[in-house]
């Protein structure tokens, strides 16, 4: 059984993350979203939204699960028994960003397998660093959001603001 592992932060779910995994789950039997946890850093939305999240947008693919994990992505990857992680490449710095982090994994775990899909080019410039700034200050996320999940990262990312502004 090959088992691909698709890792990020998905802070929020794009509809680039979602063509990624639609994709790639069309080559393996079984592909795990997961869904990073990271202490040092401050994500806009909880664990439990991100997971919610991926698991809204793909619940009708098959053979796609989520799940949240910490720590290193090879301890995960050994877990579950996969065969390759997956990524997404939007341009020429995140080819150089994943070729050291492949390096540094197979340094880890010999077996270890990345493989590197590129992102339609409708969705080059689609990043969840983007979503957040337009969708914070009002901004049509339409184009950027599945459907399915549009509406709560919209409201979402405009009550933080607000509560910002509220403590100001």
């Amino acid at each position: 059984m090959r088992t691909f592992i698709y890792p990020g932060s998905f802070d929020p779910f794009t509809k680039g993350h979602a063509d990624i995994a639609r994709r790639a789950a069309l080559l393996c039997d079984r592909l795990i979203v997961a869904v990073m946890t990271n202490k040092s850093k401050s994500p806009a939305f909880s664990t439990e939204d991100r997971v919610w999240m991926a698991t809204e947008c793909l619940k009708n693919v098959p053979g796609v699960s989520v799940s949240a994990f910490g720590g290193l992505l090879v301890n995960f990857y050994k877990e579950n028994g996969a065969t390759a992680v997956v990524r997404g490449l939007r341009s020429e710095s995140d080819f150089r960003f994943e070729a050291e982090l492949a390096a540094a994994n197979k340094l880890l775990y010999p077996s270890f397998e990345m493989l590197l899909l590129p992102c339609r080019s409708d969705l080059t410039f689609t990043s969840s660093s983007i979503v957040r700034e337009v969708a914070t200050y009002g901004g049509d996320i339409t184009n950027m959001v599945p459907d399915e999940i549009r509406s709560f990262v919209a409201e979402h990312l405009r009550r933080t603001v607000e509560g910002e502004e509220n403590h100001a």
